[in-house]
């Protein structure tokens, strides 16, 4: 089968499509899938770079998410699944590829209404989305939400994802254009922090209040400033470090505002856990997707042999929406 394997960690460049060895039989609790689509995710640009390497056991291609259909099941596979049933998995690694082997108990079906293509953009940011904010943070109807990267994959689901459920939402974004776009999407407050200092927005907006639950891929750059937008009991859930992951914070308005901060991933937690978010997901979300209420957001559908340029695409952070790649 062919795949993109990472040469050495590295630019973009690193990525190669080459014809590699077929993948063996499906494993116990296991379904072999030939893959529709993958998501490109920044796990993936990391991993490239040498940072995220896969879980113990995981294919060493990455991708972290598809749709495709089952071509085999292993055994002791729950008898919902059936070989040529069209799903999309989240994925422990190797969704650069035509073929990949994935624990059943991440699959998801393709939400009614929704292309087998484009239904490869969601797990990754349903599990994502749901398992930080919603399972973990609590974050609940009546309540506020402010969104760091309101225009990328996660951005765009988690703008629909609140409005659906009645949670006032506020973002930030670097153009005119992302800004415009979350407004479409149903942001209520949209924020250019390039050009505003989102804190002191946040206190404008919020009678000086703050919001109750931040999603924050920045990291270390933006602590002290989401710490300063949080209301009482206030929740922040970190899920990267694009602006680094260490820095000097003052922990008086934690004590004063008993405020939580949570950090977390999705790739390294163990099957289980996976399998318990993507049951959650698919009660929870697929519903709000199949009525038309959340839709995925797709940017742009390149071939897998131009993996490479799909990084550049990714890390120029010039997209809206996913960034997909076709077998």
């Amino acid at each position: 089968m062919r795949a993109v394997a990472i040469a050495s960690p590295g630019g973009p460049e690193v990525l190669e499509e080459s014809e590699v060895e077929d993948l063996p039989a499906p494993g116990d609790g296991e379904v072999l899938l030939r893959v529709a689509a993958a998501g490109v995710n920044r796990t993936d640009t990391v991993q490239r770079q040498g940072g995220y390497p896969p879980p113990p056991g995981a294919s060493p291609y990455p991708g972290v998410e598809c749709s495709g259909s089952i071509l085999a099941l292993g055994a002791n596979v729950h008898p919902r699944w059936a070989v040529g049933d069209q799903v999309c998995a989240l994925l422990n690694g190797g969704g650069y590829a035509e073929k990949v082997v994935v624990p059943a108990g991440q699959l998801l079906p393709v939400p009614e209404g929704v292309s087998l293509t484009d239904a490869a953009g969601l797990p990754e940011v349903a599990s994502t989305v749901w398992s930080t904010v919603f399972m973990t943070s609590h974050l609940s109807p009546g309540e506020s939400f402010l969104i760091h990267g309101g225009s990328s994959g996660i951005g765009t689901f988690a703008i629909q994802m609140a409005k659906h459920l009645g949670i006032k939402v506020f973002v930030t974004a670097g153009s005119q254009e992302k800004l415009d776009a979350c407004a479409g999407l149903g942001a209520d407050v949209c924020i250019n922090y390039k050009t505003e200092d989102f804190a002191a927005c946040i206190k404008e907006e919020t009678n000086g209040n703050g919001v109750d639950v931040i999603l924050d891929n920045v990291g270390g750059s933006y602590l002290q400033r989401n710490l300063d937008s949080l209301a009482v009991d206030g929740r922040l859930f970190i899920i990267g470090f694009m602006g680094g992951s260490v820095t000097e914070v003052n922990l008086q308005a934690m004590l004063a505002r008993r405020l939580t901060i949570q950090v977390a991933g999705l790739r390294s937690r163990s099957l289980a856990n996976k399998a318990q978010i993507v049951s959650e997901v698919e009660r929870n979300v697929w519903p709000a997707v199949a009525s038309g209420n959340v839709k995925p957001v797709v940017y742009r559908t390149l071939p897998l042999s131009e993996a490479a340029e799909a990084h550049k695409l990714m890390e120029s952070s010039s997209h809206i929406g996913k960034i997909l790649l076709i077998p």
